[in-house]
């Protein structure tokens, strides 16, 4: 393990989660869309942007010195959206109660072992063909989800008028970006595992203190697979049918820990060193 004090080479990084990450359904500019948003977390205040020039007045809409700012309430959230709104926190809680359903609840497996399936995304759905047409068609949610059990990446669409589930669509293979839940709980193995020493060792020289949790870390995280153009180690041949992430570490505040030689298994929740 490195400790990395300034940024890691971006353009390596970009280049690597092009090559790793999952293919999510719509499987369209997935690389590029994660690569950028990785960068913008990645790259300083002064290279992105958002420094400006002591020198400079105010920007249009900033509150001018001496006077304070005023926080407006945001007006009262409605229970249902029309149109194609954004879903509403009650529909939203709405369509994965349905999703997830009594049996499926019990059946399935998330993250951590625990019943249930792991939630990965909520989000309205798209017209169908027969509502285009419509006046005011029905509001339908998508619901994603993954079973570790299984490992199948499930999508149930839902009415949110009647509540039946209109489809249920189930793939293996296919690995969405992880979550942030998932995200930490690939972090904590790494920590616990015996290949995560260097990665103690770099936080304890940085902090001066010993690293016990993932919340004493910020952690970006993005899909490792193995397929045709990148074979990987025998250790990690599951990969891409098992849900496997690779980490991007730093110290809360701090340096960089390089821990990109390192695959997290989710699904059989071990870790393997690539190389």
């Amino acid at each position: 393990m490195r400790l990395l004090v300034r940024y890691p080479n971006l353009g390596e990084i970009v280049r690597t989660i092009g090559r790793h990450l999952g293919k999510v359904v719509a499987g369209v500019g997935v690389g590029v869309t994660a690569a950028a948003a990785l960068v913008a977390v990645l790259v300083p205040g002064e290279a992105s942007g958002s420094d400006r020039d002591p020198g400079a007045g105010s920007a249009a809409g900033e509150p001018e010195r001496g006077r304070p700012a005023v926080v407006e309430e945001a007006p009262p959230q409605r229970e249902r959206g029309t149109g194609r709104d954004p879903l509403t926190d009650t529909e939203l809680r709405r369509a994965e109660r349905i999703a997830l359903g009594q049996g499926f609840r019990h059946s399935a497996q998330d993250v951590r072992g625990r019943p249930g399936p792991q939630r990965i995304a909520t989000d309205l759905a798209e017209l169908t063909p027969d509502q285009v047409g419509q006046a005011a068609p029905s509001r339908r949610a998508e619901v994603e989800l993954y079973d570790y059990r299984t490992d199948a990446y499930i999508t149930k669409t839902v009415d949110l008028a009647t509540g039946a589930v209109r489809h249920t669509d189930t793939q293996r293979g296919v690995q969405p970006p992880p979550t942030g839940e998932e995200v930490r709980e690939a972090a904590r193995l790494l920590i616990a595992d015996p290949l995560g020493s260097g990665l103690r060792e770099d936080f304890a020289d940085a902090t001066g203190k010993p690293l016990t949790s993932p919340d004493q870390l910020t952690v970006t995280g993005f899909v490792y697979r193995v397929d045709a153009e990148n074979p990987g180690p025998r250790a990690l041949a599951d990969c891409g049918r098992h849900r496997c992430v690779r980490l991007f570490t730093r110290v809360v505040n701090g340096p960089w820990i390089d821990s990109r030689p390192l695959v997290i298994d989710l699904s059989d929740r071990k870790v393997a060193r690539l190389g």
